[in-house]
């Protein structure tokens, strides 16, 4: 029988799901840094036994944690993002990185969707206006029509590419944004972001996080995107000028928005909250049980095949 002190330890920012945490804590020694009332001492204390990281998107691998951790091999990341993670810092040291793509793909794309169609047709405001009574008092005020709208996705990798394929029902001309034409795709190429937001009704943001792309959406896009433009953000609050899309939503400089991700997750800017403008969600993409079960099983199994000495599933670095 293997005793807990031979198995490796892994150190995890965040909990996963019990689904998750459950076969992880017969497998490895688990570190939960959460609970911990200082953190810095906690790694201190585990950090000469630590092996692995298996943190989430969003809470990433710093580089300072990955610099207190001397025997790290392995950061496993439950998310597709690794923006949060410093990759230089671990291309130096030779520590491998994984995360967990094309699990979370159509989910992504099916939230994007229907975002789009909320904030158009005003679903949420619809369905308070059937519960408060008001639809006894007269009509409520008309919607936007979606189909025959010109669709500009910014970010044409996995998930843009499935989202255009989701669209392709809805009787919509599509464009999209990326460094380089996809030889195989049928839509209309922009090398510009503004140009495809001038040119677009709504423009849906897909991008990976990081520094390239930090605020990349800028006040400069929403002015192109205009009065009669929407944006659906799915990727990252970074990639968005979070003070010029409240301008924007605030002056009607453009006609609304569907945000799944912010700046400052989970304590978001009030100033949201009061606009009736937009749709809200809490970076909920990927938040299905079939999904988070998926990319959790993709964690267990980037950890497993590392520790047996086995080729990695998913690397990044």
């Amino acid at each position: 029988m293997t005793t807990t002190a031979a198995l490796p330890h892994v150190l995890m920012p965040g909990t996963y799901p019990e689904w998750d945490m459950a076969p992880m804590r017969e497998a490895y020694t688990l570190h939960r840094l959460w609970e911990a009332p200082d953190r810095q001492a906690f790694i201190a204390e585990h950090a000469p036994q630590i092996r692995a990281i298996a943190t989430r998107g969003e809470l990433g691998a710093s580089t300072e944690l990955i610099a207190a951790l001397p025997k790290l091999e392995l950061v496993a990341c439950y998310g597709v993002g690794t923006d949060g993670i410093d990759l230089a810092a671990c291309r130096a040291r030779g520590i491998r990185v994984t995360n967990t793509p094309d699990v979370l793909n159509g989910d992504v794309a099916d939230l994007a969707v229907g975002l789009l169609l909320a904030v158009q047709r005003r679903i949420p405001a619809g369905d308070q206006f059937v519960r408060s009574g008001a639809w006894a008092h007269g009509g409520m005020p008309l919607a936007t029509r979606v189909f025959g709208q010109r669709i500009g996705i910014a970010g044409f990798g996995r998930i843009g590419s499935t989202i255009a394929r989701r669209l392709s029902g809805f009787d919509v001309e599509v464009g999209y944004f990326s460094r380089a034409p996809k030889a195989e795709s049928p839509h209309r190429h922009f090398a510009s972001l503004s140009a495809m937001a001038e040119w677009c009704d709504v423009l849906i943001v897909i991008l990976p996080g990081g520094e390239a792309t930090r605020g990349i959406v800028n006040g400069e896009v929403l002015q192109a995107l205009g009065p009669r433009g929407w944006l659906v953000n799915v990727s990252r609050g970074t990639t968005v000028d979070e003070a010029a899309l409240l301008q924007a939503l605030e002056t009607r400089a453009i006609a609304g928005a569907a945000l799944d991700v912010f700046l400052n997750e989970p304590r978001i800017d009030p100033r949201f909250a009061a606009l009736d403008n937009v749709v809200l969600t809490p970076h909920h993409g990927s938040g299905t049980e079939a999904t988070r079960r998926a990319m959790g099983e993709l964690v267990r199994r980037n950890l497993e095949a590392h520790f047996a000495g086995r080729p990695l599933i998913t690397p990044v670095a």
